[in-house]
Parts: structure tokens; C-alpha cells; sequence
């Protein structure tokens, strides 16, 4: 699925177009929520809880038992039913300083499922977890600011949910079976293709507040992790250093 753009640089600029022209579109049609503006963000957006809806009426969605989120606010509604429906969550702390953490419903009271589905509830309800802990993972749940209808997407720029994924590859509880799935406001889904480089994450299937999206054939997903890339990531230190420890024991 690799395209031809020609230079790094040249892909570099058209993903940062694509961006800005979505979070321009959001905020001037007045469709993004809190937090505002969107720029720099993975857009929250009104009908996020209707998005949300259209995945849990899936059977993709009633067959995972484990699914891994993002913690950002548009996909709240989607940790919100997760916990509802019995599932538990594995998500990834902002920018991955905290590594993962879990939430499992049997340990959060009912009346407390919404604040445990935000940022900040998630650390007071949820348990962090090395990385040895994570569980097998059923689906991924993954924040966009565009996606494609050929699975291709962006995020924010930081490359966090790429990361995220390979890391779940890397120690062998997510392989490429596992559906990648996103929900994003009709807005964000493009018609033009998004230049896709050997360690971007690709989409399986786009909920939207309208539309159930299946890309067929599924996009291939990145297969490891690529190190070169994230030399000078000393934000990521901690959980690389931790990644590097349990490959090197299962050696």
C-alpha cells in the first residue's frame, strides 16, 4: 500500500494539509467540541456518540471481549460503551508517558462507567500495566483527524498510534487479524488518497455518525516496529526501554 509522493518531505506536507484543512472545516462549521480548537488535536466532534452507536451494533464489536482505545475525547463514547457491555478496555496514557492502562468493568461501579471512560477517570479507575500484563487484544479503537476510504488515516502528527500498535504486535497480542477500526464525523473522511509510509497504521472500518465504512480488502497494518525512526523520542524512553527488556527475555 505504499505510495509514491515523492520526497519524505513531500508526504510530510501533504499530511500537514490534509490536517489543517480538517480542523479548519471542523471549526468553521462549527461540528467540533471540547476541547477547542481542534488544531493539534484528534478532533472531538458532535455525533461522536451516534459513531460509537453504529460500532457496538457490530458482531466484530459483541465478539471482543478485550479492546485497546485511544484516550482522546471523541472516542469517550466508545470506552463509555465498552464498559457498558461488559468489555474490558486497555488504553494508552497520553503520549504513552504512562505506558497502557486497564480498565475492567467488574472493578468500577456502574454509576462511575462515563468518568471511568474519560482521561482523567481512566487513572483514578483504571490500573497501569507493564507490559508484560497486557492481554490478548480482540479490536482496536484508534483516533483520526482524516481517514480515506482506502483505510488509509492520519492522526495529530506524533505518531503515537502507530507506536501504540506496534508495540501490541511486538509482544504478540495483537497480530494482523486484529480489525483496526476508527470513529470520526463524516467531515473527516476523504476522497483523495492519504500518502501511507511503511510504519503508518491503517483502518479496517470508518464509523461515522451516518455511515458504516468496510474497507475491502483490508489494508495491510505495519508488522514491527521501526526503531530508526523514533532515535531522539526521549519522551518515549521510559516505555521503549521496558520494550526492549521483554524482548530481550524472550530470547
Amino acid at each position: 500500500m505504499n505510495q509514491h509522493y515523492g520526497s519524505q518531505e513531500d508526504v510530510k506536507e501533504i499530511k500537514k494539509k490534509i490536517r489543517e484543512t480538517i480542523w479548519k472545516l471542523m471549526e468553521e462549521k462549527n461540528i467540533a467540541r471540547f476541547p477547542r480548537p481542534v488544531y493539534g488535536r484528534i478532533p472531538n466532534f458532535i455525533g461522536a456518540e451516534e459513531a460509537a452507536k453504529r460500532l457496538a451494533k457490530t458482531s466484530i464489536w459483541r465478539k471482543s471481549l478485550v479492546i485497546k482505545s485511544n484516550p482522546d475525547s471523541p472516542q469517550q463514547p466508545v470506552r463509555y460503551l465498552a464498559l457498558l457491555h461488559g468489555k474490558k478496555i486497555v488504553m494508552a496514557t497520553p503520549k504513552l508517558r504512562s505506558g497502557f492502562l486497564i480498565l475492567d468493568p467488574a472493578h468500577i461501579p456502574v454509576s462511575k462507567y462515563r468518568y471511568a471512560s474519560t482521561i482523567k477517570g481512566a487513572f483514578k479507575y483504571g490500573r497501569l500495566l507493564k507490559l508484560k500484563e497486557i492481554p490478548q487484544i480482540d479490536l482496536i479503537i484508534t483516533g483520526c483527524v482524516a481517514v480515506d476510504l482506502w483505510g488509509g488515516r492520519l492522526g495529530k502528527g506524533g505518531g503515537f498510534a502507530e507506536l501504540e500498535y506496534a508495540i501490541l504486535r511486538t509482544i504478540g497480542v495483537v497480530d494482523e487479524t486484529i480489525y483496526v477500526v476508527t470513529t470520526v464525523h463524516d467531515v473527516q473522511v476523504i476522497n483523495s488518497k492519504i500518502p501511507i509510509e511503511k510504519h503508518d497504521l491503517t483502518v479496517d472500518i470508518i464509523f461515522t455518525p451516518t455511515r458504516s465504512i468496510y474497507i475491502n480488502p483490508r489494508p495491510p497494518k505495519p508488522e514491527k516496529i521501526y526503531w530508526e525512526l523514533l532515535e531522539n523520542r526521549e519522551e518515549l524512553l521510559h516505555v521503549l526501554n521496558e520494550l526492549k527488556k521483554v524482548i530481550k527475555e524472550r530470547k
